[in-house]
């Protein structure tokens, strides 16, 4: 098990990069749990940097945004969000609503930044079972907060064509994030009338987070 002490940095930010933003050298071949082990060091400069220059929180989401998009199959998981309505909509409102979804995840989270604090983060050993998909693997974390307690997080990474893997879905403490969307993409779909265009405008998905504290 490795373990690794980092003081002062938001939780919520971390369990959204903590799984996404890594280094240039992710892009070689490396397995899951070696790109999040790194993604977490990068997590620590790219705070830092943002503390020590004040940046705006929009530079902020700007950074966020251009850093997840090598590593995050944004595309792959706003399709899956859509779930049963993707193949009634158009191509320029799958595009709209990825973009829209990238948007919405990257402020959403970086507006977490108020989040507590943490004292640890565990890289938890790979459980030695068969994999579901061939071209899928999951890899576990556990937090502890500074007053002790631990929560537990799970995201799932998918091999793309390129052999190339990338984030697909995150887990935080039992609320499944993927799932979670889909849903209310549903319900926004039948409060719309199926309207695509109105539920792309109108975007804007809730977390509780505060579940995922308690």
């Amino acid at each position: 098990m490795r373990l690794m002490n980092f003081h002062k940095v938001k939780m919520v930010l971390l369990l959204l990069l903590s799984t996404c933003w890594l280094p240039a050298y992710a892009q070689e071949a490396a397995e899951p749990r070696a790109l999040v082990e790194a993604g977490v060091q990068e997590i620590l400069s790219i705070l830092d940097a943002h503390q020590a220059q004040a940046q705006s929180l929009e530079t902020l989401y700007q950074q966020m945004s251009q850093g997840l998009e090598p590593y995050v199959d944004f595309r792959y998981i706003s399709a899956r969000v859509m779930g049963k309505y993707f193949r009634a909509a158009t191509p320029e409102q799958r595009t709209a609503f990825a973009q829209v979804f990238q948007q919405s995840i990257v402020r959403t989270f970086t507006q977490g930044l108020i989040g507590f604090e943490y004292k640890t983060i565990k890289l938890l050993p790979a459980l030695n079972q068969e994999r579901r998909y061939p071209d899928q693997d999951m890899v576990d974390m556990q937090v502890e907060t500074q007053s002790g307690q631990n929560y537990p997080l799970s995201f799932t990474l998918r091999k793309d064509k390129q052999g190339q893997w990338q984030i697909i879905n995150l887990v935080v403490n039992g609320i499944n994030l993927g799932l979670t969307f889909n849903s209310q993409f549903d319900q926004a779909m039948r409060e719309q009338n199926r309207d695509f265009d109105a539920v792309i405008a109108g975007w804007n998905p809730a977390v509780n987070l505060d579940q995922a504290q308690d």
